[in-house]
């Protein structure tokens, strides 16, 4: 249960004075539901009103500080035209324009002859100085009320600035005193405020460096959090290691006759990713492995050898992959390969029905099919194994964790191995997956044609399409990818209907349509049309991102290339190239070209290392939407970024491991800290298992 000094953070936003039900909606919006959210929620920019030129020497449009006398007032003679005040001081006049103003309270706040201290900012129409809405008019006596650094903070639309500046304030202001859960050799050592301090510190910036990710405060509430991160991984880690596993080693029986019927040599990185996952299975600890590789890198390969590893201990073996057609294609690709070593395999999905799905769910509980493939129709109830020892799970990031325990608790300790090709950066793969060991496929087996990429502008449209029919009429198949479902006139975008109906107009009833809004089975019913050619143009949104093999496509058209991410540009081109023809990858893209947008296609024309791409999609856009889709499985921090602390990820990742071996229920002073910094991160579940054990 969350300790009672935490109860006042965890308080909806409607505890703060000021922010009644009405406005908690838009709070919520812009930062989230909770004063703690107010708390994570930082400044992006500052107003310096320290500024206190001359009238005369104002620059335009700056955040200036005037002391003013008042000379009068003109009142608007009608609704469209501003209310004005009139001002003076020793270096020019100064007018104070206001629209649908309130006159009695102008008359009141800014009487005819009096000193007035005025903040805001100022503009020029012709010859007169302005200043329009002022953020600040007061008596000189209350000067000390107007702050002379103010933060600004992101808004949503019906949420005004100094409306959250007032609910910030009321959140950092209730702060409690907690507990230090820093090393303090390491806090001295780093010059770090107290949490709370550093806190308020970043709450109230001096200066422009008070908001970089390299500011005292920050690093120190940044480290927090990764500390957080890292200790609730490793506490689940160690718990997996706790609860134990089962010694799984083969002969090499049915391995060899399969590696005489593979096409191809394994790579090194393959060989080398077998000998770790081989060394994982032999000890009696359970397995809990990622192995990352990029697009055509030989992942299917490894998981392969490794079922077939438990196959020869005498156990069974499941491999998930996320949609009925990827799963379908697996069981394609791999049925003639456990052929040759006389391994049963079958696949099972949510469109096997009645006794042909029994038939399957026999031979898996009677230990028959040593092999199966599905989708998650796998974890459903009636499902039972005779001895499941092994599961893969294809493309981690379109599972949950809940459904991967799932499958692994159709058997005794099954051992995990969790495959992706979205290319993770290195310094990231800590944070997405610090509860498991990590094996890298960075090779690509021999044979595989490079992608020709090219780059060009959405004007050159006509060429590119009458280029395609070119192609299709001579048998090539080709994928269209839109950013959005449905045309949007804010964002002129091409949409995917849209383009869908004017290929049809050109090329008939070749072409098929993919979006994330259509129903399972008719998503798989017109991949499979593609995928057997009886359609050959796909247009498509990203569902086509992951898990389409078909190595027929030679041609990937995206259109508007400079509204997605690197690293999701990556996984499109991946689709083709996967056959030993010739592929094409164009990328089309919205003139003009943004600095980072141009420097984001150049990466992708000049390399196809998925990992390096990765890294520089990381540099380029920062710790926001990493993988160009929320959907890729990457928790975005509230504080830390991924890419300025990379090097208290890594402190962070050691201290963790440090203090579990030091206290490995957190029992201790500092582990009773450690607690207290585990709820406030809101990382309840590490000690749900600290207390399970």
């Amino acid at each position: 249960m969350r300790p009672e000094l935490l109860f006042e953070l965890f308080r909806p936003v409607t505890a703060l004075k000021g922010v009644g039900p009405r406005m908690a909606p838009l709070f919520e919006q812009a930062a989230g539901p909770r004063v703690v959210d107010l708390c994570w929620h930082f400044p992006i920019s500052l107003i310096d009103r320290r500024a206190q030129p001359a009238i005369a020497d104002a620059p335009d449009g700056s955040i200036v500080t005037l002391n003013v006398t008042v000379d009068r007032h003109q009142p608007a003679p009608n609704r469209r035209l501003p209310y004005k005040v009139f001002c003076h001081n020793d270096t020019g006049d100064v007018t104070l324009v206001f629209f649908n103003a309130r006159p009695d309270y102008l008359e009141r706040t800014l009487p005819v002859g009096t000193e007035r201290i005025i903040s805001g900012r100022i503009s020029h129409y012709g010859d007169e100085a302005q200043m329009a809405h002022p953020d600040y008019l007061l008596a000189p006596e209350d000067a000390d009320s107007m702050p002379a650094v103010e933060p600004v903070y992101r808004l949503t639309a019906g949420l005004t600035a100094k409306v959250m500046l007032r609910a910030v304030r009321g959140a950092v202001d209730g702060i409690p005193d907690l507990p230090e859960w820093q090393d303090p050799a390491w806090l001295t050592r780093q010059d770090w405020p107290s949490w709370s301090d550093a806190l308020r510190a970043v709450h109230s910036p001096e200066d422009q460096q008070a908001l970089s990710p390299e500011a005292p405060a920050r690093r120190r509430l940044a480290f927090d959090e990764l500390l957080a991160s890292q200790l609730a991984l490793a506490i689940l880690r160690q718990r997996q290691h706790r609860r134990g596993g089962r010694v799984i080693e083969g002969d090499g029986s049915l391995i060899k006759p399969v590696l005489r019927a593979l096409p191809y040599e394994l790579t090194s990185a393959q060989r080398r990713a077998l000998g770790e996952i081989r060394a994982d299975l032999a000890t009696p600890q359970r397995m809990l492995r990622l192995l990352q590789g990029d697009v055509g890198s030989g992942k299917t390969a490894v998981a392969l050898f490794t079922m077939l590893t438990a196959v020869e201990a005498g156990a069974q073996a499941a491999l998930m992959a996320p949609t009925e057609i990827l799963a379908r294609q697996h069981h394609a690709s791999l049925a003639p390969l456990c052929a040759a070593a006389g391994v049963t395999i079958d696949v099972l999905t949510g469109r096997d029905k009645g006794k042909a799905r029994q038939a399957i769910l026999d031979r898996l509980a009677g230990g028959e099919t040593k092999i199966i493939v599905g989708t998650h129709a796998l974890f459903q109830q009636d499902i039972a194994f005779a001895d499941l020892a092994l599961a893969v799970i294809d493309e981690q990031h379109r599972f949950g964790v809940h459904q991967r325990l799932l499958l692994a608790q159709k058997g005794e300790t099954v051992d995990i191995l969790v495959m992706t090709a979205t290319p993770i950066p290195r310094t990231l793969t800590l944070t997405v997956y610090g509860d498991m060991d990590v094996s890298i496929l960075d090779e690509k087996p021999p044979g595989r044609a490079p992608i020709d990429t090219r780059v060009m502008p959405v004007s050159r449209l006509d060429d590119v399409i009458l280029r395609l029919q070119r192609a299709i009429d001579d048998g090539a198949r080709a994928y269209w990818v839109c950013p959005l479902v449905e045309s949007d006139d804010q964002q002129e975008l091409a949409a995917a209907e849209q383009r869908f109906a004017s290929l049809q107009r050109l090329l008939g009833p070749r072409v098929g349509l993919v979006h994330g809004r259509m129903k399972p089975a008719d998503k798989d019913a017109v991949m499979e049309d593609f995928a057997a050619g009886r359609i050959s143009v796909l247009v498509a949104t990203t569902v086509i991102e992951v898990g389409v093999d078909v190595p027929e496509a030679t041609i990937m058209v995206v259109e508007h290339a400079d509204r997605f991410g690197l690293a999701q540009l990556h996984q499109l081109r991946g689709r083709v190239g996967r056959g030993g023809n010739h592929s094409v990858c164009l990328l089309l893209y919205t003139e003009p070209l943004g600095e980072t947008a141009h420097a984001r296609l150049a990466m992708l024309r000049d390399t196809d290392d998925g990992f390096r791409i990765a890294e520089e999609d990381l540099r380029l856009r920062g710790g926001g939407e990493l993988l160009g889709t929320r959907q890729s499985g990457v928790p975005l921090f509230r504080i830390a970024d991924p890419f300025s602390h990379q090097d208290l990820m890594l402190a962070a990742r050691d201290d963790a491991q440090l203090i579990l071996q030091q206290e490995p229920r957190l029992t201790g002073r500092r582990g009773e800290a450690l607690r207290v910094l585990l709820y406030l991160f809101e990382r309840d579940a590490a000690i749900r298992y600290l207390q399970s054990g």
